[in-house]
């Protein structure tokens, strides 16, 4: 028996997507989280998890980086990226970054199917319909350097390293972890080592440029407007 955890902020889209989970397959064991840290929690609690459906636009997901940081502290759950969006240069980099597959919110039973039965047997997977487009984009160099970096930090670093990126202090940092300062010192050292840079300001530029826009929130603050 199979262990899904589906992460996607969407209340509606969760239980549409379980139900389409369970008639698949009746046997598989589903748990379910709203944001980033509802996640990281559910993973950590739940070892046993052999497949994480994530949703590339969920609340503190900080675009790519939220893939990149459940990659990091969770190696042996592959990502099954779960999104209305379809660029297929997104996709590309979200699988630069770990993803194990990529699936369309408009993707039928059948393709959802092959999708988890592919990722959970440690293939990749792509609806043929985005394979090509996504074929045709290779990952950037850019993004290869930037994930072998992001691997090259420890799991406690990665959630320093997120909450560097929201602006925190290391007192703010340090309050947040349940770790002293000077350990939150140390650890931003290793992190601007580690990543090549310098300061937080070099920090913040490396960690922007995994930054995404959400089409669904562009296109209804076009509607408002």
């Amino acid at each position: 028996m199979s262990t899904l955890l589906i992460a996607d902020d969407h209340p509606l889209f969760r239980a549409a997507l379980a139900q389409a989970v369970r008639g698949l397959d009746a046997s598989m064991l589903l748990l379910e989280a709203d944001s980033l840290d509802t996640a990281r929690a559910q993973l950590a609690a739940h070892p046993e998890i052999d497949l994480l459906l994530l949703d590339l636009h969920m609340p503190g997901s900080q675009g790519l980086m939220g893939l990149a940081a459940l990659r990091g502290e969770f190696p042996g759950v592959p990502v099954l990226m779960v999104s209305a969006q379809d660029d297929a240069e997104v996709i590309r980099r979200a699988l630069a970054y770990g993803a194990a597959g990529y699936v369309p919110k408009s993707l039928d039973l059948a393709g959802i199917r092959l999708a988890l039965d592919a990722v959970l047997a440690g293939e990749t997977y792509l609806p043929p319909a985005l394979k090509a487009r996504v074929d045709a984009h290779p990952a950037r160099q850019e993004d290869r350097e930037i994930a072998g970096r992001l691997a090259r930090l420890t799991p406690q670093q990665i959630r320093v390293l997120q909450l560097l990126a929201l602006g925190r202090l290391n007192k703010q940092i340090a309050d947040s972890l349940g770790i002293q300062e000077r350990t939150v010192k140390a650890h931003v050292s290793a992190i601007f080592e580690r990543l090549g840079v310098r300061n937080r300001t070099q920090a913040g530029v490396l960690l922007r440029s995994l930054e995404l826009s959400d089409p669904v929130k562009l296109a209804a603050a076009e509607d408002r407007g």
